[in-house]
């Protein structure tokens, strides 16, 4: 199983509506993609974020289908530009070796082949992690 977290803080001008719009986005990821088996979406406690996400996906297959999906890529257009610090995490225990070199690779390939999400990650204040462009999820 492959967990995949996103943790963000949105801009200082965003409203409720804005923050309520993109976090049901998420929501809907959760329940429209069918390689999701589990999601939670809510207040991020303990840190220097509000928000977090976490999708349970069976395997990196499912990981490229989660990431690809329509609702996914609703998510990251209506969201991300509001976010003014995103970070992100996968934990495995799949036992290749190579899983988190799997992983970035999906996440470069996505920014390759849909440049405006690769653009609307360019733009963020601040994007640390697993998914970050030219990060290594080892």
């Amino acid at each position: 199983m492959i967990y995949h977290g996103n943790r963000f803080t949105f801009k200082a001008d965003v409203t409720p509506e804005q923050v309520e719009k993109a976090l049901e986005s998420l929501r809907n990821q959760g329940r429209a993609i069918p390689s999701v088996k589990s999601f939670v979406v809510g207040r991020d406690f303990g840190g220097e974020y509000e928000w977090g996400a976490v999708f349970v996906i069976a395997d990196i297959d499912g990981y490229w289908d989660y990431l690809t999906h329509p609702s996914h890529l609703h998510t990251d257009r209506i969201g991300l530009p509001l976010v003014e610090k995103f970070a992100s995490v996968d934990i495995t225990d799949d036992s290749d070796p190579e899983i988190g070199a799997k992983i970035a690779a999906l996440h470069q390939r996505r920014y390759d082949e849909i440049p405006d999400v690769a653009d609307l990650v360019s733009d963020l204040k601040e994007y640390v992690g697993s998914a970050a462009p030219g990060q290594h999820a080892d």
